[in-house]
Parts: structure tokens; C-alpha cells; sequence
């Protein structure tokens, strides 16, 4: 350990971007045993860890790299896999710039160590050497879980490790939600989160193509199970309140990115990009997935417009640049007016206009209007939460933005039902989704002890 003065941060294997252009596998590759030990070995064990304490899930972190940095994987593997439901997904798609990296003493001057890196590293390394997270007997007591993204999978996994048997109810066809469906390929390959599903083993009775509420009741659920878990996400779009928004060939970025899923994985007919000029509005990591994808499928060019400068842009400076390098073009301070349509209402312009930042707000400039022609307008915008109607008629308290009320327990205003992630949070990371739905499980499983 401590060697970050005789050693400098390495950088994962990325795919040149004329050959990753191509498909949908992975833009980086996993860093090997013998690079995430090496790399590990930077981590100068602070007393504090501040990486520890600025996850969400409140990983061990220095504890696991101290244990590959000394080659011993399965501890290193037992450590990551205590705390998290899924090191090998959080590794790959948590923002950690922002997180523990962000917070690791070695980033201001000498480089964080690759913590996210390394973590899927051990994981793949583990499973691929026969490692598993040993779960308890069954104890007789089953938990519904409606939803299959972040958290309901991580709900789901640490009740199973528990010894309860997990019904989970997801209205797609594929399980993950949003991992499945709103993380492209080329940042998180499907067949991990396949293999996540699997490892949870036969006590996961996984119910697909399943909407609760329409083809099956809530009510039957709950009363056939000790308790529920709700992570149904949040999905419904922010809009940008323009004229024509809705016109053919716009979409919001979530049905824009599951359409496309759908299409690869053979279950739907996919959106046909091929020679389409494709605008993206919105500056965050979903703008950039959208523009990332597009160009996978053909799009003759692709835009993303942004209200703000380049330095404002909320999204992780790696994925911009990722972008930029696979040939998506940028415009910055503009604004969407209205959306131009042809004679059989699909979209053919946008109406831009110049924009400021006045006292943290953006305004637009007047008179500054000009078109960008396109076939093609995304609107990545954010996403807020539509309760579905069994929620209400359950009597499951809402609060004012539509999210779901849980007080510390992760228990709703309904005996018995239980929620967490975005539907409860609001439109939020990952790793933040799967700390609510551990929160979640460990309440269930004190609830019915």
C-alpha cells in the first residue's frame, strides 16, 4: 500500500472510438488481477476514508483494496460484495468523479486511486473464478417486489441473502429497468445484468411482461406476501413546454433509449436512424447516452444542444468526451423555442435561441432565433415520478412532486408496503436507488423477525 509516490494513476483500455462506433459492447475494458492490485496499491489507507464515507451505499473501500492490492481476491471479493448488491455494475456506471474518487485524499495532486474500475474488476475476477455470495436457508417468508431496476434488485438480492423468498413483478420483458433499458450497451453490457439476475438463484421467482395494476391486481399481491417492495422508478418525462413538442420523431430520452433496447434485444422494432439528422437537447449523461446511441445506428449527424457553456454541462466529463470523440457535435447557450414541422407533422427544425445564465437562471436572448434542421429532436431533459393508480387507491401517501412518502423504515403510509429509489427519491444515481432498496430490505427482514 502507499505507493502513489512510485506510481501514477493508470487508465482503463478504451476502445477507439472509429471501432466502438460500431456496436454497443463496452467502451472500456476491465482492468485484469494484476493491474487492480497494482493500482489498488496506491491507496494510502487514510484513517478516515473519505471514499467510504461519500458512498451512498457506504462501501468498505480501503478495506477491499488492501485486501487485492495483497492478491487475495476472495477476501477482496467478500468485502465489495457485503455492502453491494452489484460491485461489477456500480464499478462501471456510478460517476465516480463525483463520489469516492472525488472524495479520495490522492485526487488533489497525485490522482484518485481507480476505485470504480477496480471494483468491477474484483467482482469479474471472483465470479469467473467461482465465487459466490453464499445466501441462508429459506425461512418459510415471501417478499413482493413490483419493478426490476437498481432498487428492487438491490432489495431483492439482500432479502434472498436472508433467507425470504422474492416474487418480482416487472411489466417489461427483460429484467433491470433501468439498467436494462435506460444504460446503453456501450456503458453497461446487457449480459451483466443478466447474470446479475441469475446469481440470485431459484428462490427469485421473476414474473416478466407483468404490469401490476392492469394484469395483476395490487391487491393480490399484498395479500400474498408478508410484504412489498415498490421500485418502479421514475419515468415520466420533463418537458420543455415548447410548441409542437410532441410532433412525430421527437421523444423523450428514456422511451427514446428503450426503443432502441427493445430493437437490439429483439423485442421490438427499434428506431430507424440510418442517414437521420438527430438533435439532442440537454447537457447530462442520458444526452449523451442518446447521442452515443444515435450514432451507432447510422445517424448522419448528431447535435446536442445545451442552455448552458461547456463547463456547466452537468453530466461526466468522461461520457462528454466519449461522445465528442465518436463524432457528436455541441452547441452551447442555446435554447429551444418550438419544434418546425412538415405537412404530415413530422419534425424537420428546431427554433433555437441564443441564451445567458442571469443570477443562476437561464434566459433567452430576443431576437436571436435561428433553425437547425433534422429529422429527429430527443429531449433529455430529467425525469419525474407518476405514481400509478394502485399506489392511490392503496392510500400510499404521495408528497407534492409525485414521489412516495416512506418514513425512516422505508415503510409507506400502507402497512406492509415498503419503497424506495427513484420513485421515492426523485430521478437520482444508480448506487443512490440501490442503497434505498438495502435500507428497504434490512427493515423487512426486522419487520418479520
Amino acid at each position: 500500500m502507499q505507493e502513489f509516490l512510485n506510481l501514477n494513476r493508470g487508465k482503463q483500455v478504451k476502445r477507439e472510438a472509429s471501432i466502438r462506433v460500431q456496436d454497443f459492447c463496452e467502451t472500456y475494458e476491465i482492468l485484469g488481477a494484476s493491474k487492480a492490485s497494482e493500482q489498488a496499491s496506491r491507496c494510502i489507507g487514510c484513517g478516515n476514508p473519505f471514499c467510504h464515507a461519500s458512498c451512498p451505499l457506504g462501501n468498505f473501500i480501503p478495506f477491499w483494496l488492501r485486501q487485492i492490492a495483497s492478491t487475495n481476491l476472495k477476501a477482496a471479493f467478500k468485502l465489495s460484495n457485503e455492502s453491494n448488491p452489484f460491485p461489477e455494475i456500480t464499478g462501471r456506471v456510478c460517476p465516480q468523479e463525483r463520489l469516492c474518487e472525488g472524495a479520495c485524499t490522492l485526487a488533489d495532486g497525485y490522482g484518485a486511486v481507480m476505485i470504480g474500475a477496480i471494483e468491477s474488476t474484483i467482482t469479474e475476477e471472483g465470479l469467473s473464478s467461482g465465487l459466490r455470495v453464499p445466501m441462508l436457508e429459506p425461512n418459510g417468508k415471501n417478499v413482493a417486489v413490483i419493478g426490476s431496476g437498481p432498487a428492487s434488485l438491490a432489495c431483492a438480492t439482500y432479502l434472498l441473502r436472508a433467507g425470504y423468498g422474492v416474487s418480482m413483478y416487472e411489466a417489461a420483458p427483460a429484467a433491470g429497468g433501468l439498467l436494462r433499458y435506460g444504460i446503453p450497451g456501450f456503458k453497461l453490457d446487457k449480459s451483466v445484468v443478466t447474470r446479475r439476475f441469475e446469481l440470485l438463484g431459484d428462490r427469485l421467482k421473476l414474473h416478466l411482461n407483468c404490469e401490476v395494476g392492469k394484469d395483476l391486481e395490487f391487491e393480490e399481491i399484498a395479500n400474498n406476501h408478508d410484504a412489498v417492495f415498490v421500485g418502479i422508478g421514475a419515468r415520466k418525462p420533463r418537458r420543455a413546454g415548447i410548441p409542437k413538442e410532441g410532433a412525430n420523431s421527437s421523444f423523450s430520452a428514456l422511451d427514446f433509449l428503450t426503443a432502441i433496447q427493445l430493437g437490439l434485444d429483439g423485442a421490438g422494432e427499434g428506431i430507424n436512424l440510418k442517414d437521420k439528422r438527430v438533435i439532442v437537447i440537454g447537457g447530462g449523461d442520458t444526452a449523451m447516452d442518446c447521442a452515443r446511441s444515435s450514432l451507432r445506428l447510422g445517424a448522419k449527424s448528431v447535435t446536442c444542444v445545451y442552455r448552458r457553456s461547456k463547463n456547466e454541462m452537468g453530466g461526466s466529463k468522461k461520457e462528454y468526451q466519449n461522445a465528442e470523440e465518436e463524432g457528436a457535435n455541441f452547441m452551447f447557450n442555446v435554447v429551444p423555442k418550438e419544434l418546425i414541422t412538415d405537412d404530415v407533422g413530422n419534425v424537420s427544425a428546431v427554433v433555437l435561441q441564443k441564451s445567458v445564465v442571469v443570477d443562476g437562471g437561464v434566459r433567452a436572448v430576443a431576437n436571436s432565433e435561428f433553425n437547425l434542421a433534422c429529422d429527429v429532436v430527443v429531449f433529455a431533459l430529467g425525469f419525474s415520478v407518476e405514481a400509478p393508480s394502485f399506489l392511490l387507491a392503496c392510500g400510499v401517501a404521495l408528497d407534492g412532486a409525485g414521489r412516495i412518502v416512506v418514513g425512516d423504515d422505508m415503510q409507506t403510509s400502507c402497512a406492509g408496503v415498503y419503497a424506495g429509489g427513484d420513485c421515492v427519491r426523485g430521478a437520482d444515481l444508480v448506487v443512490s436507488a440501490a442503497a434505498q432498496g438495502k435500507a428497504a430490505a434490512r427493515a423487512i427482514i426486522k419487520a418479520l423477525s
